[in-house]
């Protein structure tokens, strides 16, 4: 950034093209190679069809990159069907966890959840050689169609484990390709889930930490990078290694804008707070416990004057630094007489130290910034951390420490701990638990989204011989045990409404039928087709389902308060003070008066609630109309 006080050009206008460059890298950072606009990668992430000619640039490509540009671009037709009897206080949660397979899954969620998640945490498969993950290969058919066709999907409807979770072997031609094909467009939603403050977490070790960073750099932009970090994972083994003791994988931090990302820092833990913050004094209700530390400046500080001047000691001597204050004189007298300073004794006279107080005159918890090499929190906890909460049973294999998660979240968190957090590969769920957690620690009221595809437990796992068919049942399973934890505690349970609950979903078909052209030859069939829309919603589509299913539609949050009202013999479903409407049971002509007395700003109705009136329908429609109110019938 240019110094305003040294710019020579402020007298000049902005440059127009300057400013639509930022702008189009800010919307779109994977169409800029080494600071290039890339007019292919541009037309490719707007959908169009690119074959590049000719020229040699600095780029991440592989075979079947555009395909992936391909999925991420088909819009999904699905839908997520609540569970209330999977779920934990359902209708007061702030939480939510859906079963399924998490493209689709963030796809219906986009627009709901657009712009508005602060940190997001994932742990995608490593690409070890024996990872399992989707590559779908045709775009213009159905997921169920899909499924059905590669043989995927069993006559009860459930995923099977051979063909849909495929072996992803490094005798592929396509090991790597095969991996960047899965996680380009996952990153690329995630990237429009998150606010402008927001970042991102990614997992990985050796295997492709390469492409990863390569990748990640295409999708937020190379400018967007914070730190990589290095976690030390264990402390021991080594036994089965050839040449060197791996004891590390990588956590990937990249903001969405980092312009509107502060300083990173850490709160000190509570065994760093007994540690060091040893002392009281009257200060401490408002302050609490402080640490004494020197006032004299080490030999590193460059040597100033004004830092070197008497500090009055107890004893009515001046003490002088033997080269220098960390502090002004100004400052430290400030302290001396609000009794911040201490005198420790010795040999050779006074010290002066000064008190640093866990807490800030604003009342902000002091700490520090992250080290790019997380240490000490090892992945024998996270075995154990999951045991705890299944009677001692490793029900998954190598789950991430709860303690390195609350760490990830506490430095990539906001003064207001209240942002929304998702994890899209949840395995056991210990993100759900380290926010669960956090939240009751520091009476906060972060909300998680954490999604996990109904993958199969291997028979001979400790997961199935405990009765668990998916991942994704102990994923859930996790979360209400890791919530009946915090109600037994009842200083922890003393949190933030709706901290302890989630709302369960599932990813299904819509619950709308969809209109298909194709096939359509004849006037009999035309009118066969046009008789099966006689109701917009399929059989057996409950209100409820509909509802959740509507209010993703219409950008709403799957915990948006509903209220439920009767009204004239009928029901209707409000949100948001009544300014969004849903009418999806039955209407009567008497709805339509306080219906319009309310003033919302838009009713939502299915097309069966008017039983075939069409005069009925043209009278809502045309009372809106007068009132100013967004109808719309479906």
């Amino acid at each position: 950034m240019s110094d305003p006080q040294n710019d020579t050009n402020l007298a000049a206008s902005p440059n127009p093209a300057d400013e639509r460059r930022a702008q189009l890298a800010a919307l779109i950072p994977e169409a800029f190679s080494e600071g290039k606009l890339d007019l292919a990668a541009l037309k490719r992430a707007l959908g169009e069809s690119v074959v590049i000619e000719g020229g040699e640039r600095y780029t991440l490509t592989w075979a079947g990159k555009s395909d992936a540009y391909t999925v991420l671009q088909t819009p999904s037709t699905a839908t997520l069907r609540p569970e209330r009897d999977k779920s934990v206080n359902f209708d007061q949660a702030q939480h939510v966890f859906i079963e399924g397979e998490n493209l689709e899954v963030l796809k219906v969620l986009q627009k709901a959840y657009f712009g508005k998640v602060k940190l997001i945490y994932i742990d995608p498969p490593y690409n070890t050689g024996s990872d399992s993950f989707i590559y779908p290969d045709r775009f213009q058919e159905s997921k169920e169609d899909y499924l059905k066709r590669i043989n995927d999907l069993a006559d009860d409807g459930t995923l099977m484990r051979e063909g849909f979770f495929r072996k992803n072997s490094k005798e592929s031609g396509h090991y790597h390709s095969n991996w960047l094909s899965m996680m380009l467009p996952r990153l690329y939603i995630a990237r429009n889930l998150l606010r402008e403050d927001g970042v991102i977490f990614v997992s990985c070790d050796d295997n492709e930490v390469h492409n990863l960073r390569c990748l990640m750099n295409e999708v937020f932009g190379e400018e967007n990078r914070i730190e990589c970090f290095v976690w030390k994972k264990s402390y021991g083994g080594g036994a089965k290694e050839k040449y060197a003791v791996t004891q590390h994988e990588y956590v990937l931090l990249f903001a969405r804008s980092i312009e509107y990302v502060s300083a990173l820092w850490l709160p000190p833990d509570s065994e760093a707070v007994q540690k060091y913050y040893k002392y009281k004094d009257e200060k401490v209700a408002s302050r609490g416990p402080y640490r004494i530390k020197p006032l004299e400046a080490t030999k590193s500080m460059d040597e100033r004057e004004n830092l070197v001047y008497p500090i009055p000691g107890p004893d009515g001597k001046d003490i002088m630094p033997k080269r220098q204050w960390w502090w002004s004189k100004a400052r430290s007298y400030k302290a001396l007489e609000n009794n911040e300073l201490v005198f420790l004794k010795s040999d050779d006279g006074y010290s002066v130290s000064y008190k640093q107080y866990l807490f800030d005159d604003e009342g902000n918890q002091r700490g520090a910034k992250p080290f790019s090499v997380i240490d000490g929190v090892y992945t024998q906890r996270g075995t154990s951390d999951l045991a705890d909460l299944f009677d001692g049973k490793v029900v998954l294999q190598f789950p991430k420490p709860v303690d390195l998660l609350k760490k990830l979240i506490l430095t990539g968190d906001d003064e207001t701990r209240n942002g929304l957090y998702f994890d899209f590969f949840a395995g056991s769920g210990t993100s759900a638990q380290a926010i669960l957690e956090l939240n009751a620690e520091d009476n906060s009221a972060r909300r998680f989204v954490c999604v996990q595809i109904p993958e199969p437990c291997d028979g001979d796992s400790e997961g199935a011989k405990a009765g668990f068919k998916t991942i994704s049942e102990i994923t859930r399973r996790r979360i209400a045990a890791t919530i009946e934890k915090l109600e037994r505690d009842a200083d922890l349970a003393m949190s933030v409404p709706g901290n302890l609950g989630f709302k369960s979903f599932l990813l299904t078909p819509s619950n709308f039928k969809q209109w298909r052209g194709d096939g359509i030859d004849t006037p009999e069939q035309l009118a066969e087709q046009m008789q099966l829309f006689a109701k917009s919603e399929k059989e057996g589509a409950t209100v409820e389902d509909m509802l959740y299913e509507l209010l993703l539609r219409f950008g709403q949050e799957l915990t948006t308060p509903i209220e439920s009202m009767e009204m004239a013999g009928g029901n209707v479903f409000a949100i948001h003070d009544r300014k969004m409407l849903f009418v999806l049971e039955s209407f009567t002509e008497a709805m339509i008066v306080p219906l319009v007395e309310m003033k919302p700003r838009e009713i939502i109705a299915i097309d069966g609630v008017f039983n075939d009136s069409d005069m009925l329908k043209t009278n809502l429609d045309l009372q809106c109309r007068d009132a100013g109110i967004r109808f719309t019938c479906l």
